[in-house]
């Protein structure tokens, strides 16, 4: 068996162009190590498949935030669950809008349950699924529908990402996860989903010193290993750094908004 452990360039070195690419991108169990290798890689015609396309704003950009726009150049399409911007001022929303409207961006917007039923229908091998969810509303266009006893359903495409990044706190050699807090989100359905999975860690231990209650994502859903260097710009300090700093820019404008009100009352 190959060593699992490698840097992140070593392991998106496999990626091709056109590979759709899932992501959990909410808080802490956000792959940005991974993310920035792979926008740096070269690698193009991306689908990129995520719960959440929050655009920073510039301010926080400035500070070394990034998010799921950082893979906008090398992008066709986006399957998404959340969209949104936290600023007027991000500058990302005008290259998608112009995108969309030339054509060489395409959204496929789904809700947070079906978009992980979907990667969950990949996981499992099912040809897809059925949903209730959508009809009568624009998610429904396009889509085949049956009714099942009385109720009508959606069919739903199983979403089986070419390349899965996922982020966990903690990994032995064998590619064993072990996740904190939020980092449970959108990660371990997608390491089960992809054809090639790559975890970026903070720690990494020898097999068996692991609590096996605590493993969530085994290693037989793990390709490689990365651990995330301690003086990276995404190490857990700097993260956390990070995300303080972004609650204070979204305190600091809600009192601003708030404070314009009461100007306005």
């Amino acid at each position: 068996m190959r060593d699992k452990i490698c840097t992140a360039v070593e392991a998106l070195s496999e990626v091709k162009d056109g590979a759709l690419v899932a992501f959990n991108f909410w808080g802490p169990g956000t792959p940005l190590h991974l993310m920035k290798a792979l926008s740096e890689s070269g690698v193009k015609d991306l689908t990129v498949c995520t719960n959440n396309y929050t655009l920073r704003a510039n301010e926080l950009r400035e500070q070394g935030a990034i998010d799921a726009a950082i893979l906008l150049p090398q992008t066709r399409k986006i399957i998404v669950a959340f969209s949104g911007i936290q600023a007027e001022d991000a500058s990302a929303s005008g290259e998608i809008t112009r995108r969309v409207q030339e054509g060489t961006l395409e959204i496929e917007n789904v809700s947070h349950g079906i978009l992980i039923e979907r990667l969950h229908a990949a996981a499992m091998c099912l040809g897809g699924i059925y949903s209730p969810i959508g009809i009568g509303t624009g998610l429904e266009e396009g889509k085949e529908k049956r009714i099942i006893n009385g109720v009508e359903y959606i069919f739903q495409e199983p979403i089986t990402p070419d390349l899965g990044l996922v982020s966990a706190t903690k990994a032995d050699r064998l590619g064993n996860l072990v996740y904190h807090g939020t980092e449970r989100a959108a990660n371990p359905i997608i390491a089960m989903a992809a054809k090639y999975t790559v975890a970026e860690v903070f720690e990494i231990v020898e097999p068996g010193e692991l609590d096996p209650d605590a493993i969530v994502t085994p290693a037989a859903f793990v390709d490689r290993i990365v651990l995330i260097p301690s003086d990276d710009a995404y190490s857990k300090e700097k993260r956390i750094e990070q995300t303080l700093r972004s609650i204070k820019y979204r305190l600091q404008k809600m009192a601003e908004a708030e404070a314009a009100q009461g100007g306005n009352a």
